[in-house]
């Protein structure tokens, strides 16, 4: 397995508020007017799992599979052609009212498909976790 991960990013919101809204996917319906649709379509929440179909990949669903209160929620895909896990780790280290965002995917890949995907996969990482900054929470 190959793990990849984010920069780590403070959030001004304590670190409940922003797992609280997190760990429930449905809470990010908000989200979908800052997806680009040429990259993302067919983007679908709920209290579980998060679907989407992307151009390269095709369908794919991402369902919670462990969520550790206030500091991870990790994802794993049901249906994709590429199986991976996505999480996102929370820490408020930084204070009470401040916390801590991290993200990471982790997939098995030959090193030929590491070096295609590594930078795509670090690109849309960072893409996320610029997202996660500017939401409500």
């Amino acid at each position: 397995m190959t793990t990849f991960e984010s920069e780590v990013r403070i959030l001004p919101y304590n670190q409940e508020r922003v797992y609280t809204k997190l760990s429930n996917p449905s809470n990010l319906e908000d989200m979908k007017k800052r997806f680009p649709e040429e990259k993302m379509r067919n983007l679908c929440f709920d209290e579980n799992a998060i679907s989407l179909n992307v151009p390269v990949l095709g369908q794919l669903t991402l369902q919670i599979i462990e969520r550790e209160p206030f500091k991870k929620i990790k994802f794993e895909t049901i249906n994709s052609p590429v199986p991976f896990c996505f999480w996102i780790e929370l820490d408020s280290s930084v204070g009470k009212e401040e916390c801590k965002i991290k993200a990471f995917i982790s997939v098995e890949l030959n090193p030929l498909m590491k070096g295609m995907v590594q930078k795509t996969i670090n690109d849309t990482l960072k893409s996320f976790v610029d997202l996660l900054t500017i939401i409500e929470y």
